[in-house]
């Protein structure tokens, strides 16, 4: 389907652009979002005839965004969750449990739309999602995933808690595996005494065998 761009789609193209989309992509997306129109005489005439609006419209918009961007690109949110030894989560984190975080952290505004999550987080880190505010603003946002305030604090410094975890019981089985064990070192010890009075003769024979 050819359309008529309302505003910046990445990818495609910006504002008064004619491209050729998927039909599906233009009838789900585009269209009933007022993202686009449909490329035919009528609505050529009518973008013409409102682009001074449409253009001042999205300018003061994208103005906005920019002003909000300062406070939110950078920012780092902590989301606790319970998860395995292997750092594997026992459920996931949503694009909505980001936007509920954000609003915590006194970040209004962002909707569903705006947040870039290929896919649910399903480990402990720290991922960067992006979230537009506009269609020519974006920022990055860091969502701490761990299983505590401290370890969240930890993953902040670029600590991976997992492999510091598993450096650390490594360690102790090492300094298990060479911890002697106090029994037989008391036994070794004694050892050595124990078969000299077994072997030293008796006071009484020596002093026969001087005697004869």
């Amino acid at each position: 389907m050819e359309i008529i761009l309302l505003e910046r789609i990445e990818k495609l193209g910006g504002i008064g652009d004619v491209v050729n989309v998927k039909n599906g992509f233009a009838r789900n997306y585009l269209l009933p979002n007022n993202k686009a129109l449909r490329a035919n005489d009528t609505n050529r005439k009518l973008f013409e005839a409102n682009r001074a609006k449409i253009e001042s419209d999205n300018a003061e918009r994208r103005g906005e965004a920019e002003v909000r961007s300062k406070d939110i690109d950078g920012k780092q949110i902590v989301l606790i969750r319970q998860a395995s030894n292997t750092g594997q989560l026992y459920g996931s984190v949503s694009v909505r449990d980001i936007i509920d975080a954000l609003v915590e952290d006194g970040v209004e505004g962002v909707t569903k739309s705006m947040v870039e999550l290929e896919r649910p987080i399903k480990a402990l880190g720290v991922v960067d999602v992006k979230v537009k505010l506009h269609p020519e603003v974006a920022v990055t946002v860091g969502v701490n995933v761990a299983r505590s305030p401290d370890e969240a604090e930890m993953q902040s410094q670029g600590i991976d808690v997992i492999a510091a975890m598993f450096e650390e019981e490594q360690a102790e089985a090492v300094a298990t595996a060479l911890e002697p064990d106090s029994e037989d070192e008391f036994e070794d010890a004694t050892a050595p005494s124990e078969l000299a009075a077994e072997e030293a003769p008796a006071a009484g024979e020596d002093e026969e065998g001087e005697k004869e």
